[in-house]
């Protein structure tokens, strides 16, 4: 393990290649991207640490928190830019690889290693549940857009439309939260006292707020280079920010939630995995939306049809995953798949 801290040496090396120029976005790109898999290894070692002193229910909102921080930044600055299309396309790219990806690969790596996994039903249903109802708050907006011409409300009022449903979804977030933190079951209150900290809660605290400043920085660059990178590649900029910026992009919160399933931690995997996806649409696309207002750059929440497809999909299919509070490597499969097929789809959409 201890090789992979070497690689904290491309921080700066990326940061370097970024200011000089030299190697073109190719350079900055790689640079950037294997920065992130040592960055990620100290953001899960330390957050595993504070949920052994807190429980994986704050541990994970936590990673979440502080990993999704990141994607706010990236897509405030392209909003702010003008890019909206590319924003809403990496909302909807966040949520499903959160869910596909992240949890596939957890559930696919942490069932090969331990084998039928189990974790507590109750919480992972009220994430995949409440992930649903945000989906279903963000599809409300694109169905009266796209409605028949003679029923469909003018541009300002779809803006308001969105304003509104923003609103909603930020105090649905609050009251999610106060429930979470404030219910806490047998189970979890268990592991909060299980295993044995290597360290204490400032240094865990201060490699998790550090590790993440760093992954920020390590991400705009990241993707800051893709677009260019993309565009020499001939891809169009629905799938750059459908797969590639939420892919890239989230690779700490992936890492951490993999990490977490190998170690037979599914609590706080999915927590990461499935809370990361549920604070983006909760949280994350609604802030945009009332940024967007006061910047003067307004984005409502109207997705295309094919992300509207892709955004349901993955979300009923967290719910089924967690329903009956076990997990084998198959389903893991099954979720990647899925994933593969949503990419291929979008890689032909003009």
């Amino acid at each position: 393990m201890r090789y992979l801290y070497g690689l904290l040496a491309l921080v700066p090396i990326a940061f370097v290649l970024e200011v000089s120029g030299i190697g073109g976005h190719v350079a900055v790109f790689v640079a950037s991207a294997l920065a992130l898999v040592p960055l990620a290894a100290v953001l899960g070692r330390s957050t595993e640490e504070i949920a052994i002193y807190t429980g994986p229910k704050i541990g994970s909102l936590l990673n979440a928190t502080l990993g999704n921080a990141a994607e706010l930044i990236i897509t405030i600055v392209a909003l702010r830019e003008g890019l909206v299309d590319v924003v809403k396309a990496s909302i909807a790219g966040s949520i499903i690889g959160n869910i596909l990806v992240v949890l596939g690969a957890s559930l696919l790596l942490g069932g090969m290693r331990n084998g039928t996994q189990r974790f507590d039903a109750r919480a992972a249903g009220t994430n995949a549940t409440m992930m649903l109802l945000a989906v279903l708050a963000l599809v409300i907006p694109a169905v009266f857009a796209l409605g028949e011409p003679e029923h469909r409300p003018s541009d300002r009022d779809i803006e308001r439309l969105s304003d509104g449903v923003a609103i909603v979804l930020l105090l649905i977030y609050v009251l999610y939260l106060v429930y979470s933190l404030r219910d806490t079951s047998p189970n979890e209150a268990e592991q909060a006292h299980h295993g044995t900290a290597s360290m204490s809660v400032k240094l865990a605290s201060g490699l998790l707020v550090g590790s993440t400043l760093a992954v920020v920085v390590m991400s705009e660059l990241l993707v800051g280079a893709i677009e260019p990178t993309a565009a020499e590649w001939g891809l169009t900029e629905l799938f750059v920010g459908v797969m590639l910026v939420p892919l890239v992009g989230n690779i700490a919160e992936h890492l951490v939630a993999v990490q977490a399933a190998l170690r037979d931690k599914m609590d706080l995997s999915l927590g990461i995995a499935v809370g990361s996806g549920l604070q983006i649409a909760l949280f994350v696309a609604p802030v945009l939306v009332l940024v967007g207002v006061v910047i003067g750059q307004p984005m409502t929440l109207v997705f295309n049809s094919f992300e509207l497809v892709a955004l349901i999909v993955a979300s009923l299919v967290a719910v089924f995953i967690s329903m009956d509070g076990e997990s084998n490597w198959l389903e893991g499969a099954e979720l990647l798949a899925l994933y593969a097929v949503v990419g291929i789809a979008f890689f032909f959409v003009p």
